[in-house]
């Protein structure tokens, strides 16, 4: 069994967002009018890793909404991040497990979205098997229906994976040529730097493959509801792409778990027609895009982000580690 391994902070607690009371009186008006009711609970969500203000907030007549908002000038990505997902919760086919979009509004100079509150709670690490379970079989349901997504989903011109990760600019490939800021490895990880190359480098190619994929799915982006049933969130980055990829992104916090992930990756239906080396090559990609990441120096986002893609990455070279036999301390 694969020793547990926890992250620096919770996943419930990397967040650094701004309070109600600190969002211009302008908005929390326009807030308010939508809601309907006198705001009289507001709960900040203590996971993700942006500075956007992203909360619960309940009426005093029991009404609940879930917003997210950034301001229009300083932080315009978080806007058309939040625009994004936006419309394409709007157009995922109906009945799968996520929050659907219920109103936009902008004011105040910034720019706020009101998501379905769904009752649910992030789940812990390690990985409680019956919250593994539940989102691992949520999952399948929510690429089941994006093997062949609707047409009004992909006319949003939605990005592709194998464009993102294309082959001139992957990121181990970098690291060998001196052109990415080289994390900090243990010897045996650097001796593997042309086998890592080799793996990464039919990503772009296996990435053409599939219909669409979440391109972000980790624990912090899985709610779990009282009736044990896995809810997805976070839609910014969907894109043309295997649902297998999304799957081994997930599955990091599982080897973390001291879990099979092997076999869970193996069973999964996601994994049908998937290359036989898939597991492998996006290890090797995750892990460089990570490692690489974190060392890429400070960042305007959570304070915990590079620390959180650190031990991801590290994570992600230890399960691939351990299913090449390599020994990277050595």
């Amino acid at each position: 069994m694969t020793p547990i391994a926890l992250p620096p902070v919770s996943y419930d607690a990397t967040a650094h967002r701004p309070s109600w009371a600190e969002l211009p009186a302008g908005l929390r008006a326009a807030v308010t009018a939508r809601l309907g009711a006198p705001v009289s609970v507001v709960k900040v969500a203590g996971a993700g890793f942006t500075r956007g203000f992203a909360a619960l907030v309940a009426g005093a007549d029991g009404r609940r909404v879930f917003v997210k908002a950034a301001s229009l000038t300083e932080q315009r990505h978080l806007v058309d991040w939040y625009a994004r997902e936006a419309a394409v919760l709007d157009r995922l086919p109906a009945g799968l497990p996520v929050p659907r979009p219920r109103w936009t509004v902008s004011a105040a100079g910034w720019y706020a979205l009101g998501l379905d509150a769904i009752d649910g709670r992030t789940p812990t690490l390690p990985w409680a098997r019956a919250d593994l379970d539940a989102t691992l079989a949520g999952y399948a349901e929510v690429a089941a229906a994006l093997a062949d997504p609707p047409p009004e989903l992909v006319a949003l011109g939605l990005p592709r994976l194998a464009d993102l990760a294309r082959e001139d600019i992957l990121w181990w490939c970098e690291v060998a040529a001196g052109r990415e800021p080289a994390p900090d490895l243990p010897p045996g990880a650097r001796r593997r730097l042309p086998d890592l190359v080799a793996l990464e480098s039919r990503l772009p190619g296996y990435a053409a493959r599939g219909g669409l994929a979440h391109g972000d799915l980790r624990l912090d982006n899985v709610l779990v509801d009282p009736a044990g049933r896995a809810w997805f969130c976070d839609w910014n980055w969907l894109c043309h792409g295997p649902a297998w990829f999304d799957l081994v992104s997930l599955l990091i916090t599982a080897h973390a778990s001291g879990l099979d992930a092997d076999a869970l990756f193996a069973g999964h239906p996601a994994t049908a027609g998937a290359p036989t080396d898939a597991l492998d090559v996006t290890l090797a990609a995750l892990s460089g895009y990570l490692l690489t990441s974190a060392a890429s120096g400070p960042t305007d986002a959570s304070p915990h982000l590079r620390a959180h893609q650190r031990w991801s990455g590290e994570q992600a070279l230890g399960w691939l580690a351990a299913r090449q036999g390599w020994d990277l301390a050595a």
